[in-house]
């Protein structure tokens, strides 16, 4: 074992004497440090990312911050310094070997010689070309979930949080477990070749990765006649491959093996690209896996390209995916990895088309792994834009804001002139004008609403038809646009387009076109108008103008365009799409592993009867990994029967019918809450803790994927029980007569009644203490009134905000006695500023009161027909609340 290279020699830990003694492992010596490895930990820097320099470290734990403070010292209290010191310190946690110790001691882990799992092999003369196999990386562990691959029984969980006992012997690669005794870990499995576990097909083994040594100056003499040869080599092969590298790549190909590189934008999706990267680091090699926010894309590529059927997985948004397609076509590299998804960013138009979802919520890395490895390989058609300035235009139509460029030359998911550009083109500027107001969610919200309530009052898109002239296939469309004049033309390449909408329509309902696909080499022209903007959201369609192979547009004047969401103002052009290649994708394949196979050997079953049971957001944050408490959290619905091979978009329409029933196992009772438009399935199978999945997923997977006998779905608006005022907890009496109430309900009772004085009279900084001091922001007055309409009853813009940002979101869609939600109020009294508020914040334009009145009807009535106009178009509006930055990568 000595005389084996350091890459393959098996990394056992020493966390402390008593749990070595434990194991029956305290004869084991840990391995020789691996060649070139600094002596001492403190000479070297606390790392959170892969080191790719010639300095890199053999065996370098990534760290990150922690705040797992009920675990002990991975060190061991014979090493622990925090121990020693007998005070609280900060801890950190390695990534890809998961042990946690304090800051402090890191530098201890020299002493007991415990390195992370290799990445890389050092090069050498007699084992560059020696195929070599991965050793397992075997961590003490003092919780371990699962069970003992050698006994079968689950490992001790009860008191492992808190105990210094050594419970499992795990591996880092490939996650098997042991108990932590000899009848269990045979000392001969120690020196066992791995097999890189379940995902051992996209990881890339640290065999393949050599540190290469830097070429010695010396004999330039005799070599002169070799590095004249190289250069000529090299310069053909151009600066980038012809130029050292610290790391080399020399794989082993397998036609079972798909290897994958993962690029993660970490500010994508509210920077849960930076979460993600860690877990990646835990299944993967941690050199397999790119942080874009170092340096991007074209490194890793360059030096991957060789590895036969690689795959790619882009971690962000579709401007991230668009970044990464546009660095293959400058690499050339061929066959070109097909790329898959995980969508981080806020529209995920081309994740949503590719089966990979809306946005990424929960689901096990592991889970997205094997997606990743069974999709099927599809092609995505990608279109050149060519702009030129139109020597026909006029001086007087030049805008000195405006350009002769457009911000990108290619795009993947659309291109669009008119109403959307201009609203997104002014957001982007007020931005970069200053950037420290844009630091909220709800201000960006708040400006894109102002923004559009202007241009649409103003109508600067509304002689959109007299200034452009569009050509397709050499026929000329501007007679049909100037009929129907549109406010804004979109060039579509894919079905989806502004956060999930389909404006070319669902199929079967253009009858006179063929269908829409993305990898057919037609683009789809696509006009709206305002109404039709307006009904995009909930089910509407554009004016379909025509599908063709070649697109020129000349436009007379100055015009806002967007190219996948980058804005810009360009000046009179005559522009020019054309399709440009076609990229090679990786789409989300329908899982059948678990579904029933339609076969004489298996049949169907032409019925399941299914109980579902409903969650509330509350306990799913608060239970979601422990199976069996939320399980018992969950409410019962009802039973519904659902067709065998059923997925779980058919499946949903009988959940939602199941509330219909008046009897059976449909009956409501008196305190059943009706299901919100948001509820989601959970999976309670596939994994070790449930999961969201996401609607736009629904048709790839099985009933029988996701449930057995129970089905489990989540409600974000559903109050937990620990969380709903109307039922007493286990450990409250039950609630007495309002009319004699306890001291402390004649507290609470106080308290809100001065919280409603204060919203009454408009005094901010009173409502903002009793908040402070505990006051809910929920309570309402006898008519059933909340803290929010009695603000917009006085018009205070200031309280309104407050109560937006710090009340729970149910107060949105609260209704008084006579069914009015605050957005009624505030229509009815022409607030248009407060209506932008609510609105943004997320309140149902379709509510009615008891008159059946919506919030736009009441606007309506009290005859203000650019509030009732905005109300009606506000559908629109939010569909453009791009604040995923992802297209400024």
């Amino acid at each position: 074992p000595h005389a084996q290279h350091p890459c393959t020699r098996p990394q056992l830990p020493a966390p402390g004497p008593q749990a070595i003694t434990k194991s029956g492992l305290s004869h084991l010596a840990p391995p020789p440090p691996a060649p070139g490895a600094p002596c001492g930990e403190s000479e070297r820097q606390i790392r959170s990312t892969v080191d790719w320099s010639e300095s890199a470290t053999y065996g370098e734990h990534i760290w990150f911050e922690t705040n797992v403070s009920g675990d002990f010292c991975y060190v061991g209290e014979q090493y622990c310094v925090a121990k020693m010191l007998q005070k609280s310190v900060s801890r950190r946690k390695c990534a890809a070997c998961k042990i946690v110790v304090h800051t402090p001691c890191i530098e201890q882990l020299e002493k007991i010689n415990f390195r992370c799992k290799p990445s890389f092999r050092e090069s050498g003369s007699r084992n560059v070309r020696e195929p070599t196999f991965v050793r397992h990386h075997w961590v003490h562990r003092r919780r371990q979930d699962g069970k003992c691959r050698h006994c079968g029984k689950g490992f001790q969980q009860k008191f492992a949080f808190h105990s210094k006992e050594i419970v499992a012997i795990s591996c880092s690669w490939c996650k098997q477990a042991y108990h932590s005794k000899v009848s269990c870990f045979m000392l001969q499995q120690i020196e066992e070749p791995c097999s890189l576990g379940v995902h051992a097909a996209v990881v890339i083994p640290p065999t393949w990765i050599l540190r290469a040594r830097r070429p010695q100056n010396t004999l330039k003499a005799s070599k002169k006649k070799k590095r004249a040869s190289f250069k000529r080599k090299s310069s053909k092969k151009g600066p980038e491959e012809g130029r050292w590298r610290p790391f080399i790549i020399r794989p082993t190909p397998s036609p079972l093996m798909k290897p994958l590189l993962v690029f993660v934008n970490p500010k994508s999706g509210g920077n849960q690209g930076a979460k993600i990267i860690q877990s990646f680091l835990w299944y993967l090699n941690p050199r397999q896996v790119f942080d874009l926010s170092q340096g991007g894309p074209k490194e890793a590529l360059e030096m991957y390209r060789k590895v036969h059927n690689l795959r790619i997985l882009a971690c962000g948004g579709d401007g991230t995916v668009g970044w990464i397609l546009s660095t293959l076509d400058q690499l050339r590299l061929k066959p070109p990895p097909p790329v898959a998804i995980l969508p981080l960013g806020t529209g995920n138009d081309l994740a949503r088309t590719l089966n990979w979802g809306g946005g990424y919520t929960d689901e096990p890395v592991s889970k997205i792994l094997s997606h990743v490895e069974e999709g099927n390989v599809v092609q995505l058609d990608r279109w050149d834009l060519r702009a030129e300035p139109n020597p026909e235009a006029g001086p007087e139509e030049r805008d000195e804001g405006a350009t002769d460029r457009l911000p990108l030359d290619v795009f993947n998911n659309y291109f669009s002139l008119g109403f959307d550009a201009h609203v997104t083109l002014e957001f982007h500027e007020s931005r970069e004008a200053n950037p420290e107001k844009f630091n909220s969610r709800f201000r960006n919200k708040m400006f894109y609403a102002g923004t559009a309530f202007s241009d649409f009052l103003m109508g600067s898109s509304k002689d959109l038809a007299k200034h452009i002239r569009v050509v397709c296939d050499g026929t000329d469309l501007t007679p049909k646009i100037q009929d129907l004049k549109p406010q804004c033309i979109v060039f579509l390449n894919i079905p989806r387009y502004c956060a999930g909408t389909m404006p070319w329509g669902h199929p079967g309902e253009h009858h006179d076109f063929e269908p829409q696909r993305h990898d057919d080499g037609y683009l789809e022209v696509i006009g709206f108008t305002m109404t039709s903007l307006a009904a995009l959201q909930v089910g509407g369609h554009g004016e379909r103008l025509t599908q063709c192979r070649e697109v020129v547009l000349t436009t007379s004047k100055a015009i806002p365009v967007q190219v996948d969401g980058e804005p810009c103002k360009l000046a009179a052009s005559r522009i020019r799409i054309a399709l440009r290649n076609q990229a090679t994708m990786v789409q989300k394949a329908k899982r059948r592993s678990a579904a029933p196979l339609h076969s004489d050997q298996q049949p169907v079953p032409e019925q399941l009867r299914i109980q579902v049971s409903r969650v509330s957001m509350h306990d799913y944050e608060a239970l979601h990994y422990d199976k069996e408490q939320l399980k018992e959290a969950s409410v019962p619905l009802g039973t519904v029967v659902v067709p065998g091979d059923s997925d779980l978009e058919l499946c949903r329409a009988h959940i939602e019918r199941l509330q219909q029933e008046p009897d059976g196992a449909g009956a409501k009772s008196p305190t059943c809450q009706k299901l919100s438009p948001k509820w989601c399935f959970l999976d309670a199978t596939t994994a070790s803790r449930f999961y969201r999945i996401d609607r736009a997923q629904e048709h790839l997977n099985y009933v029988t994927e996701i449930a057995q006998d129970e089905i489990y779905i989540l409600d974000p608006e559903l109050l937990g029980a620990s969380a709903r005022p109307d039922l007493p907890t286990p450990t409250s009496p039950l609630p007495t007569s309002p009319c004699s109430p306890t001291p402390r309900n004649r507290q609470v009772f106080c308290a809100g009644e001065e919280l409603i004085e204060a919203a009454k009279r408009n005094d901010f900084c009173k409502l903002q203490e009793l908040h402070r001091a505990g006051g809910d922001l929920m309570h309402r007055d006898e008519r059933s009134r909340t803290l929010l309409h009695h603000a917009v009853s006085t018009g205070s813009k200031e309280v309104v905000r407050y109560l937006l940002d710090h009340a729970p979101s149910e107060i949105l869609d609260a209704v008084e006695e006579n069914g009015e939600t605050c957005l009624h109020q505030a229509a009815a009294l022409g607030q248009r500023t407060i209506c932008h508020y609510i609105v943004e914040a997320g309140a149902s334009l379709m509510k009615t009161d008891q008159q059946g009145d919506t919030p736009r009807q009441r606007a309506e009535k009290a005859q203000d027909t650019e509030l009732a106009a905005y109300l009606e178009n506000r559908q629109h509006y939010q569909m453009i609340q791009r604040e995923d930055q992802e297209t400024a990568v």
